[in-house]
């Protein structure tokens, strides 16, 4: 997950928001730790004025899956990267896809 630069890790979901609104896009997103479920992480993206949160997991086998909305098939993914292509395209169960990816500012 370390080498996706739209991986921002431990940071909070105020900051996250505080990011994504910076963004100030729909279709911006970042993925980040889970603040509630250990090993998890959150895929975030920005619509309507909203954020909206799906988390990341990965199975016993390897394999990812993101939660998105009823009625939606599951699908997994061998790597993140593979899932975020997927949720670049329409109707997969996420609010909007993703579009544009908020990457990590490294220092200078």
């Amino acid at each position: 997950m370390e080498s996706l630069s739209v991986y921002h890790g431990a940071i909070s979901r105020e900051t996250c928001e505080m990011r994504l609104y910076e963004a100030g896009k729909d279709g911006s997103y970042l993925i980040r730790d889970s603040e509630s479920v250990p090993g998890a992480y959150c895929l975030c993206v920005l619509c309507n004025g909203f954020v909206y949160t799906y988390r990341l997991q990965r199975d016993a086998e390897g394999s990812w899956a993101a939660e998105t909305a009823p009625g939606h098939t599951k699908r997994l993914f061998r790597k993140v990267k593979n899932l975020i292509s997927a949720f670049e395209k329409p109707d997969q169960g996420i609010a909007i896809p993703l579009r544009y990816p908020v990457t990590v500012k490294k220092p200078c």
